[in-house]
């Protein structure tokens, strides 16, 4: 799967957008396994000054979750932080050097100070999936986004994709079947229907 976009044209883009603040901070926003991470490095490698920052640090931790009964939908929109996402973003505008979490696949949990990004990266691209959420507290992001893209790609792509990457992750078919069907799918709908209006959509090429 790849995307219908030009990552120069949109590099130029938001090169050309004024600073309201200190950075520029780029909203990448999609469905779950929609490219999102790729497209957020290849634009950091096209734009100076800048670095790309994951919105999976705000997972909120799997005990947290168990005790919620939230374990099975982790990666919906209410097992993340999204007031301490919300509190980065708006220290993102105003301070130098600011230090956020990163998750760990591989432990499965997020890791305090892991990533910073410097006084000198004038602009930050997030990605996640609801960072154009139209829901409670998620929506009260829109106003901090100097640009917000949105990456559409179609279900049986996502599907594909999600079934490989559980599989990658030691899944067992039935397993990562479950996982898809019960959780991700339902997330990559929640993005689609509850979409606040982004700055453009990036869609994904057409099968040859």
């Amino acid at each position: 799967m790849q995307l219908d976009w030009d990552v120069e044209a949109l590099a130029t883009r938001i090169t050309a957008l004024p600073f309201r603040n200190k950075r520029r901070l780029i909203a990448l926003a999609g469905p779950p396994a929609s490219g999102k991470s790729t497209l957020a490095h290849a634009l950091a490698d096209h734009l100076p000054n800048s670095c790309a920052l994951p919105m999976d640090g705000f997972h909120l931790d799997n005990r947290i979750l168990r005790e919620r009964g939230l374990i099975a939908r982790k990666g919906a929109p209410e097992t993340f932080d999204v007031a301490g996402l919300q509190h980065l973003l708006q220290r993102l505008q105003n301070e130098d050097d600011v230090v956020y979490p990163l998750f760990d696949r591989h432990l499965d949990c997020a890791v305090a100070g892991a990533g910073i990004a410097e006084v000198s990266a004038t602009t930050v691209i997030v990605e996640g999936n609801y960072l154009l959420l139209d829901a409670p507290y998620w929506r009260d992001l829109r106003a901090l986004w100097d640009f917000a893209v949105y990456v559409s790609v179609s279900p049986d792509a996502l599907r594909n994709r999600l079934l490989t990457r559980w599989h990658d992750h030691g899944f067992s078919r039935e397993d990562a079947q479950a996982k898809v069907e019960q959780n991700d799918m339902p997330n990559a709908e929640t993005t689609r229907n509850a979409l606040l209006a982004p700055d453009c959509i990036i869609h994904e090429k057409p099968a040859p």
